[in-house]
């Protein structure tokens, strides 16, 4: 939470990148885009793009819902797939898709759908 913009979070929806090391010690993170009120565009090419630059062995994706609503959409789904298998491919692992919000988060992986 300490990487969200306090101001921004429950605005515009963004889409940042956690880049990890074998040791899953962050090494930086990325913030992918910035769009509107009920969407951010998150391409996969330029997310991998940074984690080759990073050099990281593991990625942590994340997005904000600013209406508060932590429930995954249809989208978040499909993307989080189109990431994970890119990434198998790179053998760059996706760790965790999480959703936040003032209120909290939701875990792709605590909720098993990863």
């Amino acid at each position: 939470m300490q990487v969200w913009d306090k101001n921004k979070i429950d605005f515009i929806e963004q889409f940042k990148v956690l880049f990890l090391n074998r040791a899953n010690k962050v090494l930086g993170v990325y913030e992918v885009s910035s769009g509107g009120v009920t969407g951010t565009v998150a391409d996969p090419r330029v997310i991998f793009a940074a984690a080759l630059k990073a050099n990281c062995c593991s990625i942590i994706i994340s997005h904000n819902h600013p209406s508060g609503n932590l429930k995954p959409s249809r989208q978040d789904e499909e993307l989080t797939e189109k990431i994970k298998q890119a990434g198998q491919l790179l053998e760059i692992k996706l760790l965790d898709h999480l959703i936040v919000c003032n209120e909290g988060y939701f875990s792709f992986a605590d909720e098993g759908v990863l």
